[in-house]
């Protein structure tokens, strides 16, 4: 068993592309032994929502630029940063609760609200960029 792993893509604006990088990081999570409720729920839905969220509202779904991946996973942690060329945004006044009353029939604005409800750490910064990290602590 690997003691750590780091992992780079770069893809397309392509939601496409997602579930491919999405199976890649979940096959690692499980190789280093994250638990099964992990690699069902919290790993994959947060790394769609922040794939999904650089390729269409950060890249504008302009097929002309890419999203880029760093994933960093060892026995303790998984730690993803998400790359998109999109000018970046504010975080805390982007992110919607979306167990309110006049959120529950919203068709958007769900994405960050679940990686903070499913990661232990989410952040945004700029690098060159707009960066999402999302840091998972192994149970």
């Amino acid at each position: 068993m690997p003691t750590a792993e780091s992992l780079d893509f770069r893809i397309p604006s392509d939601v496409r592309y997602i579930e491919e990088v999405v199976g890649q990081v979940v096959q690692r999570c499980r190789a280093m032994a994250f638990s099964p409720r992990h690699l069902a729920l919290n790993v994959p839905v947060a790394l769609t929502e922040a794939l999904s969220n650089a390729i269409l509202r950060g890249n504008l779904d302009d097929p002309a630029r890419s999203v880029e991946v760093r994933v960093e996973i060892d026995h303790a942690r998984l730690v993803v940063a998400v790359r998109d060329e999109g000018g970046g945004f504010d975080l805390a006044a982007c992110t919607t609760d979306a167990t309110l009353p006049e959120n529950l029939v919203r068709e958007d604005g769900r994405g960050l609200y679940l990686m903070q409800q499913l990661m232990d750490e989410v952040e945004r910064y700029t690098d060159g960029g707009n960066v999402v990290r999302l840091v998972l602590i192994r149970e």
